[in-house]
């Protein structure tokens, strides 16, 4: 099993962003993701994933634009939306899912 998978089977979220180098929206969102992991502490990990270099997972993901943000709990997606959103909306999000 893949690091990726296993990290993914983890009873705390797990938000996995699929990004991009070359996509503005993608940079847009890295300050509102640092925010919201100074937030939610270690209640919740935050993984950045670069659909370019990771292909196999951005199609296994069926990711179709970046950003795309995936919130896993227990190895399943339990929210999924694409484009830049705030910072609150993302800890409130999170914190739904947590076990805390």
């Amino acid at each position: 099993m893949s690091k990726f998978a296993e990290l993914l089977k983890s009873t705390e979220p797990v938000l996995v962003d699929f990004s991009a180098e070359w996509c503005g929206p993608c940079k847009q969102l890295k300050p509102i993701l640092e925010q919201v992991k100074s937030k939610v502490g270690t209640s919740a990990k935050i993984i950045k994933i670069d659909v370019d270099k990771n292909r196999s997972l951005a199609e296994k993901f069926q990711i179709r634009s970046v950003p795309t943000l995936i919130l896993f709990k227990d190895g399943k997606s339990v929210w999924r939306q694409s484009g830049v959103i705030p910072a609150h909306t993302l800890e409130g999000i999170i914190k739904q899912h947590s076990s805390r």
